[in-house]
């Protein structure tokens, strides 16, 4: 190990392509869809909110949901150009369940502490 940089050695210690999943169910309990989420880096933090061309917090995290939501195959579940439509044609009670395991909050975190993280 030595001669190992510090960065190497932080970057080498965690795997990015490392999956949680998220079942996604309607109101009946039947299941929708499987999503899979890869950890969040601080680079796609920053892409998704070049994307939504904004600082609310709100349309961030719904752009981020579309660049890292991804099918059990490894396609990507949604188009950027999703995020308008998920925001206005989805119950937001759904919408924030996803966007809560996304950035990996568990589902008695409070929505505030969320949209500040």
């Amino acid at each position: 190990m030595a001669g190992n940089r510090t960065v190497d050695l932080l970057v080498g210690a965690f795997d990015l392509n490392q999956r949680r999943k998220f079942e996604l169910k309607n109101v009946e309990g039947t299941k929708v869809v499987d999503l899979f989420f890869k950890p969040i880096t601080r680079a796609d933090r920053k892409k998704a909110q070049s994307l939504s061309n904004t600082e609310e917090a709100l349309d961030i995290s719904t752009q981020m949901l579309c660049q890292m939501a991804e099918l059990e195959d490894g396609t990507k579940a949604f188009a950027s150009a999703d995020a308008s439509k998920l925001q206005r044609q989805l119950p937001e009670s759904v919408l924030n369940e996803i966007e809560l395991f996304l950035f990996g909050l568990n589902e008695e975190a409070d929505l505030e502490e969320a949209k500040n993280d």
